[in-house]
């Protein structure tokens, strides 16, 4: 991580950490989201420019079901002002075998060994969104999120051959919200997302939002990760479906 980035991202933490929160009064909300995620695709090229092109997907089978946790404590604040901070773990397990030998990082792992993956990419994020349209039943939003990447991706087989790439690093992404508000309840649409030449980030929902109580509502729907990285060491790009249901409390 370049020296600049990091000055933009610490920044980015202290001044709606430390500015914006103790000086005003607002409501916190507590989002809580499971579920079941569907890995559809995740090609691996490390390195890009040595190693073997490989789909987790299609030549290892998942293990066990993906269930994900995410976790998102928001503030709002002077009514259109919205801060919050996720946690967001992602782990796929895979298991198999090679077809032909395929070359990962330092190590060449030969065709037919059992072989276990492991897919990792937890996300940790800060976001800042502003409500530029408050209506009856409309609310639009725009904002900026900083997210911390942090992935893996590893190789091991009954041989004892192992071998992993860690890649942790800051994300810069634009954030976007959509409500439109049906009685007591909502539909909506909230998304992170952003892309360049070396590579592209997509974390969007669609869903609803059911009152079960005074400040307890119920959350449904569908999410889809998608994104991935071209560089000179890691080329991967994965794609994952997600069914959500939540609880969201407000305090």
């Amino acid at each position: 991580m370049n020296q600049p980035i990091k000055i933009i991202f610490a920044f980015f933490f202290l001044y709606f950490g430390f500015v914006f929160l103790p000086h005003a009064y607002g409501q916190w909300t507590i989002d809580a989201e499971t579920g079941l995620a569907f890995p559809a695709n995740n090609d691996v090229r490390i390195f890009n420019g040595s190693g073997t092109l490989f789909d987790f997907n299609e030549e290892f089978d998942v293990q066990g079901p993906v269930i994900p946790v995410r976790v998102r404590i928001g503030y709002t604040f002077g009514e259109k002002n919205h801060v919050s901070v996720l946690w967001a773990p992602l782990r796929v397990n895979y298991e198999g075998s090679f077809s032909r030998p395929v070359q990962f990082q330092k190590t060449l792992f030969p065709a037919g060994d059992f072989t276990k993956g492991t897919y990792k990419f937890n996300s940790y994020r800060l976001t800042y969104r502003r409500d530029v349209v408050q209506t009856d039943r409309w609310v639009l939003g725009v904002g900026l999120t900083g997210k911390i990447r942090d992935a893996k991706v590893q190789l091991e087989n009954e041989a004892g051959l192992s071998d992993s790439n860690d890649n942790v690093g800051p994300v810069p992404l634009l954030h976007l919200y959509a409500e439109y508000g049906i009685g007591q309840g909502k539909l909506y649409f909230e998304g992170d997302g952003l892309a360049s030449s070396q590579g592209r980030a997509f974390d969007l929902f669609l869903g609803a939002s059911i009152p079960l109580a005074e400040r307890l509502g119920l959350k449904v729907g569908y999410r889809m990760l998608e994104g991935g990285a071209d560089s000179e060491e890691v080329y991967n790009f994965a794609l994952v479906h997600y069914s959500v249901v939540g609880l969201v409390v407000e305090l």
